[in-house]
């Protein structure tokens, strides 16, 4: 069942398992925060199990695009559109988030991004890119980093 990330009090609900818990948690809080304030969106998340569309959507272009496959399991995902730019979120249990921004008409915005939450290494399979810091008051030093999609999903 879908739950609303409250970016006001920060919870690890569904992201117990992962040993960067209360930093994926402000990581996802983070991400909720830029959709209330930007589009007026409320961001929900669902489990992995829950969430089989988003996460085969996201890795069928990590797949596709750069032969990427996330070691990690999944713990939420979520799906949604915001004007005309469909979105999907993979929470993985390392404290990786992937997102994935689509615009839907030609020509427009189209990337994948990687968020690493504090304290986590980076992925082995996430080796060949560079990432960015930037600093959260809800996530603490994020690193991110994003690749454009080249192909038609």
């Amino acid at each position: 069942m879908p739950h609303t990330v409250d970016f006001a009090t920060v919870s690890t609900a569904g992201l117990e398992s992962s040993p960067v818990a209360a930093a994926l948690a402000g990581l996802r809080a983070n991400e909720a925060r830029y959709f209330k304030n930007k589009y007026d969106h409320t961001f929900t998340v669902e489990p992995a199990s829950d969430a089989r569309q988003s996460i085969d959507w996201v890795t069928r272009i990590l797949e596709e695009e750069r032969g990427i496959v996330i070691a990690s399991p999944p713990l939420e995902a979520t799906g949604f559109q915001v004007e005309n730019i469909r979105m999907a979120y993979v929470f993985y249990e390392s404290g990786l988030s992937i997102n994935v921004m689509y615009t839907l008409e030609d020509g427009g915005k189209r990337a994948v991004g990687f968020k690493l939450s504090d304290g986590m290494e980076i992925p082995e399979e996430l080796g060949a890119f560079k990432f960015a810091r930037q600093k959260s008051k809800l996530a603490g030093t994020i690193r991110g980093s994003y690749f454009v999609i080249k192909n038609e999903y």
